[in-house]
């Protein structure tokens, strides 16, 4: 089954002296990367994905008094500890979007493990990237996860 995203765009126009609406739609399909392209992505999401995992290590180790200072400023108006997260909490979530937008999977924020979706022997594959090594090498079927990753053979 192709992966056709779920991200249906309508816009309706009032169309004077015909119908009362036109409604025009469109499909977002999935973008393929070769493992060419997606290596040559690298130098742009290596960044960002070190910033995410920056961040998330940052939010993960306040954790433990998060929720606690969620449920005492949610009557008085805040708390300042908390505060000061939301800054961080707004950057992660808008370098995870930009990444996804690129039609890539973020998997793993510890490990900065990320997929790229690719065709191979017209099927859908995952090209799989970890943040600690220097190009993508590996790939794995979509339902096999990390654990059945193998080298990429082919180009």
């Amino acid at each position: 089954m192709n992966r056709l995203q779920t991200d249906i765009s309508f816009y309706v126009k009032k169309v004077a002296g015909e119908s009362p609406f036109l409604l025009v739609y469109t499909l977002s399909m999935p973008k393929y990367y070769t493992p060419r392209e997606a290596n040559n992505l690298l130098e742009i999401v290596r960044p960002m994905v070190g910033e995410m995992m920056k961040i998330a290590e940052k939010i993960q180790a306040s954790q433990p008094e998060l929720w606690d200072l969620a449920q005492k400023s949610a009557g008085n108006g805040g708390n300042a500890k908390l505060s000061k997260l939301l800054p961080d909490f707004d950057r992660l979530h808008s370098l995870l979007h930009q990444i996804q937008d690129m039609g890539i999977e973020v998997k793993d924020l510890t490990t900065g493990l990320i997929d790229f979706v690719c065709l191979k022997d017209d099927r859908e594959i995952y090209l799989c990237w970890k943040y600690d090594e220097e190009q993508i090498q590996f790939w794995h079927e979509i339902e096999a996860g990390f654990a059945g990753r193998q080298k990429i053979d082919w180009e």
